[in-house]
């Protein structure tokens, strides 16, 4: 595992041309002028969340001339308006296996934020032949037949089991955002922005067949600012799996993209 305890760890990386590879198979340095080629992402954002919290990410890998999709799933952000009771995790699955699909993607880095874990394992089911690499980013990492709400404390499955009793398509976001998740200085603008993430999503049970584990090149990072013990355990797995490489950002929150967006497109341009 590598520690980014500075943001600024990342860029003297950079400017070093090099990024490290897990040691377990083989240390090796690569420079980031053989990753000048352009490269496609693909960015999946987590509950309650939409595309707009990837757009500073996106702004600095566009400027790159690299290519960026940012889906917004059914039902969130400016698709709120779609929200339904059957909208379940098979449906923001089929979000990212379509865009595949009907924008032609190979050769994609899939990068997936916390619940987006779910969507991209199952995703990975149908499109895996398409991506090269996958970046983790403070994600869940499920087994076959988990489901969010298995990860979630208690007062957040209270919320969630409250919401199915009302027969309801969603269930709030919390109203206020600690420094856990998100800087001081972007708290109101992400209050704003949230919306109700459909209750069906942390319902339905993933469908895994192994596609995660085929993927050649894969990256997990952790900010342990934020606490969730499956976060932490993925961290521990990938560390100890020398298929990983695996990073920890101890200076920013769960939204990292937001707290530090350059240390972020950079470090994704690495190892993609």
């Amino acid at each position: 595992m590598t520690e980014v305890t500075r943001r600024r760890a990342l860029r003297s990386a950079a400017a070093a041309g090099a990024v490290v590879a897990p040691a377990a198979s083989g240390a090796m340095f690569r420079t980031v002028r053989a990753q000048s080629a352009r490269k496609t992402f693909v960015l999946v954002h987590g509950a309650f969340c939409g595309s707009w919290v990837w757009r500073r990410v996106a702004d600095k890998l566009e400027q790159n001339v690299h290519k960026v999709f940012m889906p917004t799933l059914t039902g969130l952000g400016e698709r709120s308006h779609l929200l339904r009771k059957d909208v379940d995790l098979d449906t923001h699955v089929a979000d990212v296996v379509n865009l595949f699909k009907w924008e032609s993607l190979e050769n994609v880095c899939l990068v997936v934020h916390s619940y987006a874990g779910f969507v991209g394992s199952a995703a990975l089911e149908g499109i895996g032949n398409r991506v090269s690499s996958i970046v983790w980013l403070d994600a869940f990492v499920p087994n076959n037949g988990q489901k969010v709400l298995d990860f979630a404390n208690e007062a957040f499955r209270s919320l969630a089991q409250a919401a199915v009793d009302k027969g309801e398509a969603s269930f709030a976001p919390p109203p206020k955002v600690p420094v856990i998740f998100v800087a001081e200085r972007d708290q109101s603008f992400v209050e704003a922005k949230l919306t109700p993430q459909p209750i069906g999503t942390y319902l339905q049970p993933i469908k895994l067949a192994g596609a995660l584990k085929k993927v050649a090149k894969k990256t997990y990072v952790r900010m342990p600012k934020f606490p969730q013990p499956a976060f932490d355990k993925a961290l521990t797995d990938c560390e100890n799996d020398k298929s990983w490489a695996a990073f920890l950002i101890s200076d920013v929150g769960h939204m990292a993209m937001l707290d530090a967006p350059d240390d972020i497109s950079e470090l994704v341009l690495q190892v993609a």
